[in-house]
């Protein structure tokens, strides 16, 4: 997995790597990639939203939406669905599971060395196995 040091710091930095994944660096895209990719996390669109704001930029949440989609979809990025209506954005793209609190709404990274899948059914017809998404639900002990 990818230690912190891996992570880019400056806006001449983040720029490029936006430009390696084929992203115009917009000063918005810009903003929102030093926030995400400063270190690696796990956050909502709704906290990246507040972060950015809490940061002194203004952006609208069309603009935060659309910019993960497009970060996921040039690979800068992943989405972890954890349930319908709550998705995180990870800054960590190696292949790796996670861990979800259901009391607290965090979630952790688990290296996949432990918990490794020796076999996996072959795909439909015509398909690839692209990735392989796990998320164990936890609770607090009382």
């Amino acid at each position: 997995m990818p230690t912190t040091s891996e992570f880019v710091d400056g806006k001449q930095a983040i720029a490029a790597r936006l430009e390696a994944h084929g992203i115009l660096p917009t000063a918005q895209r810009v903003d929102i990639a030093s926030l995400l990719l400063s270190s690696m996390q796990h956050l909502s669109a709704e906290q990246v939203r507040e972060k950015i704001r809490d940061n002194g930029y203004v952006v609208s949440k069309a603009t935060v939406y659309n910019t993960l989609g497009l970060f996921v979809a040039r690979g800068l990025m992943r989405q972890v669905v954890v349930e319908s209506t709550q998705v995180f954005y990870d800054s960590n793209t190696a292949p790796h599971y996670h861990f979800f609190n259901v009391d607290d709404g965090t979630l952790g990274d688990l290296d996949p060395a432990e918990l490794p899948l020796e076999h996996l059914p072959p795909p439909p017809a015509g398909t690839y196995a692209e990735g392989v998404d796990i998320v164990i639900r936890v609770r607090n002990r009382e």
